[in-house]
């Protein structure tokens, strides 16, 4: 891409509209393409400059942005990015938005907009940068239903500290890449502790999008949920996650603290715990995402012995995270998006011990 990233603007409220363009537009490296309050005046406007990304609002009048964005991914795919109200309605609301071809949330409260907007600016910009260097392709069209109907009962626990703990962290396009993968495993797939950036709120309403899909369990994870095969636990937004040993069993840890990495919960305070406490009995996987958050944590887990994979750079919406661990050395092998699914699988049944 050459020259400065165009960018558009759909949301009903005017305040939102104002405070958006003066956030982004301060960037050099941002250009305004324009402003519309709801998609149908956005697409009579868009047809003479098509922008880089799309930042878009939810509900909105004449066409909401589910809708929208359905048409979009179907005639012009185009990175957008949610920016949407923080509250458990909207979140679900946000979350189809996502499964319809959104790369990432930005969160707005109902009160202290410009405030919040303005201190939020960073992530914003960021989140603006990443989607316009995202490949939409690869993560859309590799996306699967479940092979078998969801398990009657929760899995039986492990007796003894040697199965294996699945550890992935994952962020922008990481909703896309965890249904690709878990939605290909068995009900019967070893205990797995997730981290995706996202912001508080979104995460249980996620957790319940791929409960509803995946043949295994997926909650969200509360403090002290045992990690046994069958169940995926995904840390909640605003938390960090971290692996413990209790006796013979893994558990996880729920804990409040500053942010690492600039997120909170963070990949690399799950992975660093994940290798104290498993080491080589652990798999750990790293896959599309900004930034470096993971990269150091996953050097530690394969450190102490575990596996580690990344997620190679044609198959990643942002091929961010999964750079900096191979170029740190912290990846074993790296490995498309379509076949972390059987590397699961094949690790944890074929009885191969990780390491």
């Amino acid at each position: 891409m050459t020259g400065p990233i165009s960018v558009f603007i759909i949301d009903d409220s005017a305040v939102v509209r104002q405070v958006l363009t003066q956030v982004l537009g301060q960037d050099p490296g941002i250009r305004i393409a324009g402003v519309a309050p709801d998609p149908i005046f956005a697409l009579q406007k868009m047809q003479s400059d098509w922008p880089d990304v799309i930042v878009l609002d939810v509900e909105m009048p004449r066409m909401d942005g589910i809708t929208f964005l359905r048409k979009l991914m179907q005639e012009r795919p185009t990175p957008v990015v949610i920016c949407s109200t923080l509250t458990e309605k909207g979140a679900d609301t946000t979350l189809q938005a996502m499964a319809a071809g959104a790369v990432d949330i930005i969160t707005k409260p109902k009160i202290g907009l410009k405030d919040f907007l303005q201190s939020g600016s960073h992530q914003m910009l960021q989140a603006v940068k990443a989607s316009a260097r995202a490949r939409l392709d690869p993560v859309h069209t590799q996306r699967a239903a479940p092979q078998s109907p969801l398990p009657a009962s929760v899995p039986k626990a492990m007796s003894h500290t040697t199965d294996q703990v699945v550890a992935l962290g994952t962020s922008t396009g990481g909703t896309h890449a965890l249904e690709a993968v878990l939605t290909r495993l068995p009900a019967d797939c070893p205990g797995i502790v997730i981290v995706q950036h996202m912001p508080e709120k979104f995460t249980a309403a996620f957790a319940h999008r791929l409960n509803h899909l995946c043949c295994c369990e997926v909650r969200e994870a509360v403090d002290g949920d045992r990690v046994i095969p069958g169940l995926v636990l995904l840390a909640p937004g605003g938390r960090h996650m971290q692996l413990r040993r209790s006796g013979a069993q893994y558990r996880v840890s729920v804990v409040d603290g500053p942010p690492v990495n600039r997120h909170k919960p963070s990949v690399d305070v799950l992975f660093r715990s994940v290798a104290s406490v498993a080491g080589r009995n652990a798999l750990g996987i790293i896959m599309t995402g900004m930034g470096d958050d993971g990269a150091r944590g996953l050097l530690a887990m394969r450190q102490a012995g575990a596996h580690t994979i990344a997620q190679d750079r044609d198959s990643c919406v942002v091929f961010g995270m999964p750079r900096e661990a191979i170029e740190r050395g912290a990846a074993i092998e790296t490995l498309p998006l379509s076949a972390m699914a059987a590397s699961i699988i094949g690790r944890s049944t074929c009885g191969q011990e990780v390491g």
